[in-house]
């Protein structure tokens, strides 16, 4: 198995010594704690780009993403710790029509569940999602388009509102901040997210998080997609079978709630440690146990296998989880389909 070893990164410069040198008193000048580094890197990048004559209009791109991020991490700052689902689906979906009233009840039933709500700002599913979860447990995520609209009456004036002139820099936020994604019908847009979303997990860009595609009673839209994706997709062997494991197709909204809810039964979260995977855990299971996940799962796992461990020096040197207990897992870096499965299976502890 090839594990991601930690390299030694290479000193980051303008390429001026004596500009580096300000640099570095200035951020020390300025309190930066124990990130001082990266703030010397971002501004060292910003002097690269001006000194290696970047456009005004690159210039601006690079500005306006790090001002969105910036405000955005701002604003979800209070909330860290709080569960979150995102909500996709189509803004042109109408009031009277069944999937406006079936997202709006979903959204209410994660609110009582403790959840809050991420979701657009605009009309249609957004709505329903902010009706459902009210003011108070929503975030609006509002994207500026060349037709203006205002956003809809449950997220108006809210502080959790923010406006993003980016889609992609608001998708960034909505991959960092959610827990977990429900997927209402929806056209382009919510097709781009249902595919980013599902590309990045198969890939190992972004965690695991439950993805769930929620339709009314009735409805054959996920069905129908789902069928295309079997027959096209998996059946020319564009996937594997085991990345469908990635999503879970709703019939109810209790059955939604619970799978993205029963994700966390146990499994708290996930990081890597020189190149181990350190599933984060409230419950061990019993050690016999362990030894029996190893086997089963022993095709996703290099030669170590899986074990409880302790906290790695990274994990604790960044306060990263440790409440939590965890197991080092030797994963193959591949086989994410499978590696939800095994989640699943920590979750019956």
């Amino acid at each position: 198995m090839v594990e991601r070893k930690t390299r030694r990164r290479r000193p980051y410069t303008t390429g001026d010594k004596a500009l580096d040198e300000k640099i570095v008193q200035l951020v020390a000048e300025s309190g930066a704690g124990a990130n001082a580094d990266l703030v010397q890197e971002m501004i060292m990048t910003a002097l690269r780009l001006d000194r290696d004559d970047a456009e005004r209009g690159e210039q601006k791109l690079v500005n306006a993403a790090l001002k969105e991020f910036a405000y955005s991490f701002r604003v979800f700052k209070k909330w860290r710790d709080q569960r979150k689902v995102s909500i996709f689906g189509s803004a042109r979906t109408t009031p009277d029509e069944p999937a406006y009233e079936y997202t709006r009840r979903f959204a209410e039933a994660m609110v009582q569940q403790n959840w809050m709500v991420i979701t657009g700002a605009g009309p249609g599913i957004m709505a329903a999602g902010h009706e459902g979860a009210g003011a108070e447990k929503s975030f609006g995520a509002s994207i500026r388009l060349p037709l203006e609209s205002e956003p809809n009456i449950f997220i108006q004036g809210n502080a959790k509102l923010i406006n993003y002139k980016y889609f992609f820099t608001r998708k960034v936020t909505f991959i960092k901040e959610s827990d977990a994604f429900a997927l209402l019908p929806g056209g382009f847009g919510t097709m781009d997210e249902t595919y980013e979303l599902l590309t990045l997990m198969q890939t190992g860009k972004s965690d695991l998080h439950p993805v769930v595609l929620l339709e009314e009673e009735g409805s054959t839209f996920w069905s129908d997609w789902l069928r295309f994706t079997e027959d096209q997709l998996l059946g020319r062997g564009l996937i594997s079978r085991d990345d469908l494991h990635l999503l879970y197709h709703a019939k109810s909204i209790k059955s939604a709630v619970r799978e993205i809810t029963h994700f966390y039964a146990n499994y708290r979260s996930q990081r890597y440690a020189d190149g181990v995977l350190m599933l984060r855990v409230k419950r061990l299971p019993p050690k016999d146990k362990i030894d029996e996940l190893g086997h089963a799962f022993k095709d996703i796992l290099g030669r170590r296998g899986i074990r409880a461990s302790e906290p790695s020096k990274v994990e604790i040197d960044d306060e990263d989880e440790l409440d939590c207990e965890r197991l080092a897992v030797h994963f193959n870096q591949s086989s994410f389909g499978r590696l939800r499965k095994l989640i699943d299976e920590l979750n019956r502890y």
